[in-house]
């Protein structure tokens, strides 16, 4: 069998980049024309040679792109070819962790001991209220496993775009209701389980925050996955984070997952700042009684907790139906200040705001958590 570089594009056009979701050539990743060469005495391989070019050196799909290529090579061209990938970036090296976001003043990490207490229909809507307020805000889904954003802010067709800056190949944000917006369900398939292993998961989750160009922001919210885990750990060991917020509901189950949350946050290895507690779901009221209120998940729970634990009792916020609708159809309640909902998270934006500035001026500047 003879080989010539066209048959070798010709294999490498048929591996997709999951990072563009178009082939290696339709991506432009294929640097040079790939060399051949044949075997000096018979009965020696082939060689090929490719150079593929990544927009980054911690693109977390280069591993498993170059393994891809490999084997597209080999099934088109023959199993005993002997294949040589190169692999070069276009980008400048990413920043230091010490130097990320530096036009970012107070990072705010919404937080929940347990998932279904509605910790990301509390994060989205502080993220419009504090906009609504006059606040650059930016908000970031690292919810790598389940998530919610796109839908929440009705922009799940939309794909962020790459811009050149300082030599280096940014993610812009995606932005509406004036919040710059990113999130994992931006580039995976929202029908699809995303299946990564804990280091692709967190690698993704540093591109997300490192190469973005999220510019200057008074806010930079963190919608956190339930419980603790790898995730929360890369946060904390990349970001500096002013204040943990920590959202349950009043059940006791609840609170119990809420304790470990804020022992997570005030580790003597970690010590972020608990700003404060927010109380979802704290009673229901039906539209055709908006006077009554019935404790379906327990009365004051928060509250209890918040006096245990010495940190504020930010915001209680009602279980009606409306918030669930808006979140669905991605128009959060918070964006009608005009209603009891609305009016509700504008408050609590106002409460973060208060805080967070009492924060900064009695305590000093989180560090970022330097554990194993």
């Amino acid at each position: 069998m003879t080989l010539y570089p066209q048959l070798i594009m010709d294999a490498l056009a048929t591996v997709t980049y999951a990072g563009t979701k178009k082939s290696l050539v339709e991506s432009g990743m294929v640097a040079d024309t790939p060399t051949v060469a044949a075997p000096a005495k018979e009965g020696e391989p082939w060689h090929v040679k490719v150079v593929l070019e990544f927009p980054r050196d911690t693109d977390p799909f280069l591993k498993s792109t170059v393994k891809a290529a490999e084997a597209a090579i080999k099934y088109h061209c023959g199993q005993d070819v002997d294949v040589e990938i190169i692999t070069e970036f276009k980008s400048a090296p990413r920043p230091q962790v010490e130097d990320l976001l530096p036009g970012v003043k107070n990072i705010i990490a919404v937080s929940s001991g347990k998932g279904g207490v509605g910790k990301s229909t509390v994060s989205a809507n502080l993220a419009i209220a504090l906009a609504r307020l006059g606040y650059k805000v930016g908000l970031l889904d690292t919810d790598i496993f389940g998530p919610s954003m796109p839908k929440m802010f009705d922009v799940e067709d939309e794909r962020p775009y790459a811009v050149k800056k300082d030599g280096r190949d940014l993610i812009c944000p995606i932005e509406k209701y004036g919040v710059k917006l990113l999130s994992i369900g931006f580039f995976v398939s929202p029908t699809t389980a995303t299946l990564w292993r804990g280091g692709m998961a967190t690698s993704a989750l540093k591109q997300l925050i490192a190469d973005a160009d999220w510019g200057e922001l008074d806010y930079f919210i963190l919608d956190t996955p339930p419980g603790t885990s790898d995730i929360h750990l890369t946060l904390l060991q990349t970001l500096p984070i002013t204040g943990a917020v920590i959202v349950s509901t009043p059940q006791q189950v609840a609170l119990a997952d809420a304790r470990k949350g804020i022992d997570m946050y005030r580790n003597e290895k970690v010590n972020v700042p608990i700003l404060g507690l927010i109380e979802n779901m704290a009673w229901f009221t039906p539209a055709e009684l908006p006077e009554n209120r019935y404790y379906i998940f327990g009365r004051e729970g928060c509250k209890a907790l918040a006096q245990e634990m010495n940190v504020p009792l930010l915001a209680q916020i009602p279980l009606v139906q409306s918030i669930c609708d808006s979140g669905d159809a991605g128009t959060p309640a918070a964006l009608s200040s005009d209603t009891a909902t609305g009016l509700a998270f504008i408050n609590l934006a106002q409460a973060v705001v208060t805080v967070v500035n009492r924060r900064n001026k009695e305590q000093p500047p989180t560090h970022i958590v330097g554990m194993k």
